[in-house]
């Protein structure tokens, strides 16, 4: 890049002649593959921290297949086939060994409440949906509790996926138009390029604002990524910087990559404009190419060590992830310290050189894909068809084990009714712990999807009944964020038992109130409270239960914010009774993951009362409760009169460290059905 390009001009549907940058190899992008994949794993191994390497990874991969794709419409065509053999050959040996290592291995080491999730994510990732799955969760609130799986970094495969399986058409389509239309393929890839990365920047800086977690995992978020990747190689030999320019250039960008992570809490505030720090730190580096002297940044990218490292940083990628997770649930550790992190560092290079060596290279350089048309295809079936295979075996023995649901005539677990006034435990000596901890992820209750709608108050406010066989004799509203989606398992038994048409609304980390008492400032929670207050009063439903108190955080004293009041007012006019219910307590720790590990008698596990429930409930010191609200504590079920244990009548009590059981909820049924119509005067 140190003397002038010479572009002879195009004639209309005439594609110009190849330039240097978009034909010659680049060394120094090795070297930027390896610091990025470095600074992803000591990031998240040593600093818990996520470093902005994934950015990279898509801006080159943007500027080598876009360079690809250009010099084959130069030449006249576009080979999907091969292209996308070739594709296979790359991405699946290493991404299907790890899979099939992951899936083998949490069956041995994975504690078993995680193996849903971790069964969900391989399979999202072996099919290279694994972002749009976690993009999922993060809309989901009560997926939002799951821990970090041991393959939720294939999100980012996934992407660089379909980005490989959508650019080549992109292209052939854009290739088309510009035969037929004679138009000029440089400017038109250059118009097409521009126009995604702004729109797709756009769109992420939108989407980052309202909604960060979706945002993170979002496809379109990242398309603008991969399109200034496209726009640095179309434009890099446009233009000519002095030598001495350059070196600083790509010393700059070397330095961008390794502080943004550092300076940034990329994890919080990615991937809006602000991701333009990573990508253009490794666009200087480019626009640096090759400068011949020894002070150039180049010169270290492109030495053998990075090189080498450059050749697995794929493999180091797939595997650094999962061994620092294994790692931790083993230790039992929340972090791994530096003598852990070299453990897991050193772990996970040798697993990446052997990977390398022995699975990575051999088949890509194989005759796979060459010999015969479809060869690389069937390799790609018979490398992916183990990996679903034995996801799938997993989830069904899983699925079978966690089958359990609870009866009320289960002498063996009566549950909350174990700590009522006169209970005689009437069960057997030895009775099992329910439910099982495989079923906790999925013990929520909840009303089937065909039986709600779509308030056209608020685009987020779904309204779910369960009617009854015959007329309702009552309508029961449960309104709130997850702590009364939970206790739809008390309620749903009263449409049977009682006749009542239980209605619910529900929202995430959104209790009932006239604020965002839980995460201030939520805007879309007050739209959405407000939209659920109208829809209630233009219901008019004999009756709403929702929360009387919050419990936020794990020492944290409880309250009865202002904004329930307000709420309970809004009904009181409307002549709507209200039935509010006690928080339940919260803890530092899931107390069902603490059963697993440690048993449900083990003192860790069992928490004094005063604790983590005060005696006196926060409600009855808050001015101005409306005359239509009758309260209910349930704390003497949860806890008994010293103690709040884990387990109560053979039932664990709690799913992780705030939400009940709909298991254990379920047995509450009986009991909150007599509070709740005595309450009511029904």
């Amino acid at each position: 890049m140190s003397g002038t390009t010479v572009v002879a001009p195009e004639r209309p549907g005439q594609p110009p002649a190849p330039t240097a940058a978009q034909s010659r190899f680049r060394p120094e992008l090795q070297g930027v593959r390896a610091l990025a994949s470095l600074l992803v794993v000591v990031y998240h191994v040593w600093l818990d921290r996520i470093s902005g390497g994934v950015d990279v990874f898509f801006l080159v991969s943007g500027f080598l297949i876009t360079g690809q794709l250009y010099r084959a419409l130069l030449r006249g065509k576009i080979e999907l086939r091969p292209m996308w053999g070739r594709m296979i050959k790359r991405l699946f040996p290493a991404a299907m060994t790890v899979l099939l290592t992951v899936v083998v291995v949490s069956t041995l080491l994975l504690p078993a409440d995680r193996w849903f999730q971790t069964i969900r994510e391989v399979f999202a990732s072996a099919l290279f949906y694994e972002n749009w799955q976690l993009a999922a969760d993060s809309v989901d609130y009560f997926a939002q509790h799951n821990s970090a799986s041991l393959v939720q970094h294939f999100w980012s495969l996934s992407i660089q996926g379909q980005f490989y399986l959508l650019w080549p058409l992109i292209f052939v389509a854009l290739g088309f138009l510009v035969r037929r239309l004679g138009l000029s393929l440089r400017h038109t890839v250059n118009t097409l390029l521009i126009t995604l990365f702004v729109a797709s920047l756009a769109y992420s800086v939108y989407l980052t604002a309202v909604d960060q977690p979706l945002a993170y995992f979002h496809g379109l978020t990242r398309v603008w990524e991969f399109a200034l990747g496209g726009l640095m190689v179309m434009f890099l030999d446009a233009f000519t910087l002095p030598r001495s320019l350059r070196v600083v250039l790509g010393w700059i960008g070397v330095a961008g990559l390794v502080l943004c992570g550092i300076v940034l809490r990329v994890d919080s505030v990615f991937p809006g404009w602000i991701a333009l720090w990573p990508t253009l730190s490794a666009g200087l580096v480019l626009v640096a190419g090759q400068t011949n002297t020894v002070f150039g940044a180049d010169r270290w990218l492109s030495s053998k060590p990075l090189g080498y490292l450059g050749n697995l940083s794929f493999s180091l990628y797939l595997w650094h992830w999962p061994v620092l997770v294994f790692y931790l649930v083993v230790r039992d550790r929340a972090a791994v310290g530096l003598l852990g992190g070299a453990v897991v560092i050193g772990a996970s290079f040798v697993l990446s050189i052997l990977t390398y060596h022995f699975i990575e290279n051999p088949i890509r350089l194989s005759k796979i894909g060459t010999v015969k048309r479809w060869g690389a295809y069937r390799f790609g079936i018979l490398a992916l068809a183990p990996v679903l295979i034995a996801a799938g075996v997993w989830g069904t023995y899983t699925s079978a084990q966690a089958n359990y649901t609870i009866s009320l005539a289960d002498a063996d677990h009566p549950g909350a009714a174990a700590h009522a006034p006169g209970f005689v435990y009437r069960g057997s000596a030895e009775p099992s712990i329910v439910p099982p901890t495989l079923k906790l992820p999925e013990d929520w209750a909840g009303i089937p999807d065909d039986k709600c709608t779509m308030s056209p108050r608020n685009e987020e406010l779904k309204v779910c009944t369960q009617n009854p066989d015959g007329p309702p004799k009552k309508r029961v509203v449960l309104v709130g964020d997850s702590h009364m989606q939970q206790y739809l398992a008390a309620f749903l038994p009263m449409v049977q038992t009682e006749g009542w048409a239980v209605t619910s609304m529900l929202k995430g980390a959104c209790p009932f109130s006239s604020n965002a008492d839980l995460m201030p400032g939520d805007q879309a929670c007050m739209d959405w409270n407000k939209a659920a207050a109208d829809e209630i009063v233009a219901m008019r439903p004999d009756a709403v239960v929702t929360l009387a108190s919050v419990n936020t955080h794990a020492g944290v004293p409880e309250t009865t914010p202002a904004g329930f009041v307000n709420q309970w007012s809004v009904m009181d006019k409307a002549g709507i009774p209200v039935v509010a219910l006690r928080d339940n307590p919260r803890f530092a720790f899931s107390m069902a993951a603490c059963v697993a590990q440690q048993g449900p008698a083990n003192p860790a596990c069992v928490l004094d009362r005063d604790a983590v429930q005060p005696a006196a409930p926060s409600y009855t010191d808050t001015r101005g409760v409306p005359g239509n609200v009758s309260f209910l504590d349930f704390t003497d079920y949860f806890c008994d009169k010293e103690t709040c244990p884990p387990v109560v009548g053979n039932v664990l009590v709690y799913m992780d460290d705030n939400h009940l059981t709909a298991t254990f909820l379920t047995t509450l049924a009986p009991i909150a059905d007599k509070q709740v119509k005595a309450a009511l005067k029904w």
